[in-house]
C-alpha cells in the first residue's frame, strides 16, 4: 500500500505572497486535497536579517484569502535549527561529512588560480580525507562528501529525467563556522521530518535537487517525488516582475478579484485539463495531476484573469457574493455597507453579477440600490435630464403608481407610453436610468424598478421631474 500524499508550501517571510508563490501553494494544495493527503505549511525563516513578522502575517493572510487551508501546525524552520545541526553531526560521525578548516582567503586563492589556468573552479578541500589528528584548533565548516564519480539522476515529474555529472557537485557546506545550518540542509531535514512525499516547487530550484539528494542518500532517507514547475512570465515573455503590475496575492484582493477566479486562473497557468478554461474547485481537485503541468513558462494575462473572474462572479451564490463584497471593502479600507445596503445588494445580485469582472464593477452596477435620495446624477447622465425628459417622467409616474409591479406589466406600461409619444422605449431608457441611478450605465430599467419597488421608484422619478 502506497503512503499518503504529503505536500508542503515553504515560503520565505521576506515579503508578501507573490502570485508565483500563490500558484506553487495552489498546485501543492490541489495535489494533496485531490488524493486525500495532507498539505503542510512551513515558514522558511532562517534568514533572520530579512525575515519579518509582518511578511509572515501577509503570507498567511494571502493564503486565507485564497482559501488554501493547511493541515497541522505551521512549522518554523528557524526553530528546527538544533535538529538540522544534529543531522550534520550524525553525518560527520558516520564519515559522510568532514570538518573543513580552509579559510575564505585560501578558497578564493584556489579559485583564482584555477580560473587563471583554465581549470574548474569547483573547490576541492584538502581536509576531505585528512587525518583528524592533523586538525588544527581553528574555526571550521562541516561539508558533506559529495560523490566524485558517476551521475545523479533527478527523476522529475515535470522536467523528465535530469542527469547531473557528480564531478560537477561540490562538497556542499552543511554547517557554517558558527555552527548554524545552511538552508540546503534545513530544507531536506524539514521535508523528511514532516513526511513530505512530493516536493512541488519552482524550476529555479531544480539545480538544488541534485545537491539535496546527497543528504537524502547519505542519511538513507527516501527521496521525495520531484516536480519542478516553470516560472510565470509576463505578456512580454520575460520573468514576471514589478513592471508587469500587481504581484502580491493581497493586491489582487484589494483590486477586487474573487478568490475563486484567482484559483481557477492560477491553476491554468502552466497546467491544463484538455481545453477546459473555467472550472470549479471540486473539478480542479479531481482533475489536477502533475502530468498535466507543462515544461514551458506560463504567461500571465490580465485580460484572461478578468474573463475567468467574471465567469466565477456570474455563477456565485448571491449570499456568498455579499460576504465577499464585504471582505473586499474591508481589505481595501473602504466603508462597509450598512445592513440595509447589504440586503438591497443581495436582493439585486441577480441583475448585477452578469458581466461584472471585479467587486468594484459589481458595486458600481449596484450604485442604484446603494445610493439614497436625492439622487445626484453624474455628468453623463445629468445631460439626459433636460426639460423635455423631466416632463416625460412627470407624465409617466402616475401610470407606474397604478400598475401591477411585475416585469410583464412594467414592460407593457413603458412600451405603451413610448408608442403614445411616437417614440421607442430606448428613448425613455436614458432619462429613466439617470433618474433611478444617476448613471448612464446600469442594470436594465425594469430590473432596477423591481429591486427598488414601487414607492422608491416613483419617488425617484418625481425628484427628477420636479
Amino acid at each position: 500500500m502506497s503512503s499518503p500524499v504529503v505536500t508542503r508550501f515553504a515560503p520565505s517571510p521576506t515579503g508578501y505572497l507573490h502570485i508565483g508563490g500563490a500558484r506553487t501553494a495552489l498546485f501543492n494544495w490541489l495535489y494533496a486535497r485531490g488524493r486525500g493527503g495532507k498539505f503542510l505549511l512551513r515558514i522558511e525563516d532562517t534568514d533572520r536579517a530579512r525575515s519579518t513578522p509582518e511578511a509572515t502575517t501577509a503570507i498567511l493572510q494571502g493564503m486565507v484569502w485564497l482559501g488554501l487551508d493547511h493541515d497541522g501546525e505551521i512549522v518554523s524552520q528557524f526553530d528546527n535549527a538544533p535538529r538540522h545541526a544534529a543531522v550534520a553531526h550524525e553525518l560527520l560521525a558516520a564519515g559522510k561529512a568532514y570538518k573543513c578548516f580552509a579559510t575564505q582567503d585560501e578558497i578564493t586563492a584556489f579559485r583564482d588560480t584555477a580560473k587563471a589556468e583554465g581549470r574548474s573552479t569547483l573547490y576541492h578541500s584538502p581536509w576531505r580525507d585528512a587525518d583528524p589528528s592533523t586538525h588544527p584548533d581553528a574555526p571550521f565548516v562541516v561539508r558533506i562528501k559529495a560523490p566524485q564519480t558517476g551521475e545523479t539522476v533527478i527523476r522529475d515529474q515535470v522536467q523528465g529525467d535530469v542527469t547531473i555529472k557528480n564531478e560537477t557537485l561540490d562538497d556542499m557546506i552543511l554547517l557554517r563556522s558558527d555552527g548554524t545550518p545552511v538552508y540546503m540542509l534545513a530544507v531536506v531535514v524539514d521535508d523528511h521530518d514532516m513526511g513530505v512525499t512530493h516536493v512541488v516547487r519552482g524550476d529555479d530550484h531544480l539545480n538544488n535537487a541534485a545537491r539535496q539528494m546527497m543528504i537524502y542518500t547519505a542519511m538513507c532517507w527516501d527521496v521525495p517525488v520531484w516536480a519542478h514547475i516553470p516560472l510565470i512570465h509576463g505578456a512580454d515573455g520575460k520573468k514576471l516582475s514589478k513592471r508587469h503590475g500587481a504581484l502580491g496575492a493581497q493586491e489582487y484582493q484589494v483590486m477586487g478579484y474573487p478568490a475563486a477566479g484567482i484559483r481557477n486562473y492560477l491553476a491554468r497557468l502552466g497546467w491544463s485539463h484538455g481545453d477546459d478554461e473555467f472550472f470549479t474547485d471540486t473539478q480542479a481537485r479531481d482533475w489536477f495531476d502533475l502530468s498535466g503541468i507543462r515544461k514551458s513558462p506560463a504567461q500571465f494575462d490580465l485580460k484572461k484573469l478578468e474573463n475567468i473572474c467574471g465567469q466565477h462572479i456570474a455563477v456565485s451564490d448571491d449570499a456568498a457574493l455579499r460576504r465577499e463584497t464585504a471582505d473586499f471593502l474591508a481589505a481595501s479600507g473602504l466603508p462597509p455597507l450598512t445592513f440595509a445596503q447589504g440586503n438591497g445588494m443581495e436582493r439585486a445580485m441577480y441583475c448585477l453579477k452578469e458581466r461584472a469582472k471585479t467587486f468594484p464593477e459589481l458595486l458600481e452596477k449596484a450604485h442604484f440600490i446603494l445610493t439614497e435620495r436625492p439622487i445626484t446624477p453624474d455628468d453623463k447622465s445629468s445631460k439626459l435630464l433636460d426639460d423635455v425628459s423631466s416632463s416625460i417622467l412627470c407624465e409617466l409616474t402616475p401610470r407606474l403608481r397604478d400598475a401591477s409591479w411585475d416585469r410583464e406589466t412594467l414592460e407593457a406600461v413603458l412600451n405603451s407610453f413610448a408608442a403614445e409619444r411616437d417614440t421607442k422605449f430606448g428613448k425613455l431608457a436614458g432619462p429613466l436610468r439617470a433618474a433611478l441611478a444617476g448613471r448612464a450605465a446600469t442594470p436594465s430599467v425594469f430590473d432596477m424598478m423591481l429591486v427598488l419597488g414601487r414607492e422608491e421608484t416613483c419617488a425617484r422619478l418625481e425628484d427628477a421631474s420636479g
